[in-house]
């Protein structure tokens, strides 16, 4: 099922789960059980990522296999597309098309740490542009990322307004948003979509708190603001205490969550890493609050 529909179909917010192909053989001996856990959660669909500069499509493609085949999960596929060239893209999406997929995420992705990487001569430099490429040659329903603090490298947060509205004007058909720890960044920043008409379907992203080093090192990366009340209560926990940590973490998430509910969010969707302990936690306080189906 097309994404927009399963929204349109959906009563109250939609759950949904992003996943990684693993990077070692050891991380594939686990994600069996992994995805096995996540769909017992019952989420309404599962993303897979695509892996910077397409180094890891084969394993994206073999996720597809244990996500949609196997499980019979609603599925969206990623394509991170720096650094590929147009006809790299068009077997990328052959591939996700005979594998049945209908719905796909489009982002510009990272530069990839691969020694001597050189991207494509005509890769494309913003997702934008992959969109405008992708929409006329396919009937995917093609999803984008939305960034409620601002993209990392946007020069304004109107500037970065502008660069959504250019993704929606060359085909986006919904938005899943970067993560965030201070749910006034999300608020604000679907005031600015209301001033400017925006009515796509926009999803909140969740990110549990894993680990202490985790947490400072994607929030550099991501451009997430780890706020005072989350320093203040790591503070407060011992360096080795991974349970207190979990606890903590899903209590945070809950929170902020029943607060995007009751606001009316469309849809939550968590960033599991390939982990299904905190998302557990966090899903069943919420279905046991009754905020969820």
């Amino acid at each position: 099922m097309r994404i927009t529909e399963l929204l349109k179909n959906k009563t109250g917010p939609t759950i949904s789960f992003e996943t990684l192909p693993p990077k070692t053989p050891k991380g594939w001996e686990s994600i069996d059980n992994t995805l096995d856990e996540l769909a017992l959660l019952n989420p309404d669909f599962i993303t897979c990522t695509f892996g910077a500069g397409g180094k890891r499509r084969d394993g994206s493609l073999e996720m597809i296999q244990k996500i949609k085949h196997q499980r019979n999960q609603e599925m969206v596929a990623h394509i991170s597309g720096f650094g590929l060239g147009p006809d790299e893209i068009i077997s990328v999406m052959d591939n996700f098309k005979t594998a049945g997929i209908e719905n796909i995420l489009v982002i510009r992705g990272d530069v990839p740490e691969i020694e001597g990487f050189e991207p494509h001569p005509q890769s494309f430099n913003y997702a934008t542009e992959m969109i405008d490429f992708i929409k006329p040659k396919y009937d995917f329903c093609i999803g984008a990322a939305a960034y409620p603090e601002g993209h990392i490298d946007a020069n304004s947060l109107e500037k970065d307004m502008d660069y959504m509205q250019m993704k929606i004007d060359n085909g986006a058909d919904y938005f899943i948003c970067n993560y965030f720890y201070n749910n006034r960044y999300y608020f604000d920043f679907m005031e600015r979509c209301a001033a400017r008409n925006i009515q796509v379907p926009i999803l909140a992203g969740v990110m549990p708190i894993y680990s202490v080093k985790m947490l400072y090192l994607l929030a550099e990366i991501c451009g997430a603001t780890v706020t005072d009340e989350i320093k203040e209560e790591l503070a407060k926990i011992p360096a080795d205490d991974q349970n207190a940590l979990n606890e903590f973490g899903i209590k945070f998430a809950t929170e902020k969550c029943t607060e995007l509910i009751k606001s009316g969010v469309k849809g939550l969707h968590f960033y599991t890493m390939d982990r299904f302990i905190s998302v557990k936690g966090i899903l069943t306080e919420l279905r046991k609050g009754g905020l969820l189906n």
